[in-house]
């Protein structure tokens, strides 16, 4: 969001795991949501620290030490641009958090456009699975932005009804809500190759009597930009809208 808002030059570190833009593997890591390096963090002596609404004692180190802190929590999708007008005032960017926020609305409102003149297939947004196996499965309830994104692409949450954003179920569950399309979100694998999406896609053959996977309506989509709430948000509904409507 730093980025896209324009305060991308004004970055002096970032979290274990951020991996986009490319500008941001140049740059200091100073720990994750469960393990921040407070010295390092305290050494770069910032003028605002960007953290999670859940790290509460991380907020009140920074905060006896004089450092603002932008304490962010994303539930639903509309969060997604309020985040990024608020940082964008915080950090002096209020102008051009304004026009990435609304260029985020404006593509998300296309989409949802688009999506609006067909059907809804019953979808099932799995984000997490062991390897190669049906094991293990973590799916979207019906609350959160993947359940948002994937409404607005135009795919109807199996497990609209589990009112929490992550649920697990089993194979049973799964063929007794008889998903029409399966959505598996692979993060983690920008690079993940056709052969790797292919067997977790042949993974879900031994669920014959689910209509996704009589129908060859499985589709195995690959990156961190479908799990975390920023700006390309926008791209990967545009992916969900594609694969739902195939």
């Amino acid at each position: 969001m730093l980025f896209a808002v324009g305060a991308g030059p004004q970055v002096v570190g970032v979290g274990s795991f951020d991996n986009w833009p490319p500008e941001v593997r140049r740059l200091p890591r100073l720990g994750a949501l469960l393990d921040p390096d407070v010295e390092r963090i305290l050494r770069l002596r910032p003028g605002v620290l960007v953290l999670h609404v859940s790290q509460e004692d991380l907020r009140k180190q920074m905060e006896r030490a004089g450092i603002r802190v932008f304490a962010h929590a994303t539930g639903g999708l509309d969060d997604v641009p309020r985040n990024m007008r608020e940082i964008g005032a915080l950090v002096g960017r209020a102008a051009e958090a304004e026009e990435a926020a609304a260029a985020f609305e404006q593509g998300l409102a296309e989409i949802r456009a688009h999506a609006a003149k067909r059907t809804q297939p019953r979808t099932l947004i799995v984000f997490g699975h062991e390897p190669g196996t049906l094991r293990a499965i973590d799916a979207s309830g019906g609350i959160g932005f993947l359940h948002d994104v994937v409404t607005l692409a135009g795919g109807e949450n199996v497990f609209a009804p589990v009112k929490r954003e992550s649920v697990r179920v089993s194979t049973e569950a799964i063929i007794a809500a008889a998903p029409e399309v399966i959505l598996d979100l692979r993060y983690g694998q920008e690079s993940g190759s056709e052969e790797a999406a292919a067997r977790e896609r042949d993974a879900w053959n031994v669920l014959p009597a689910v209509p996704a996977v009589r129908s060859g309506r499985v589709h195995v989509l690959s990156g961190d930009r479908f799990v975390i709430p920023g700006p390309r948000l926008v791209d990967a509904a545009r992916e969900l809208a594609a694969a739902i409507e195939k």
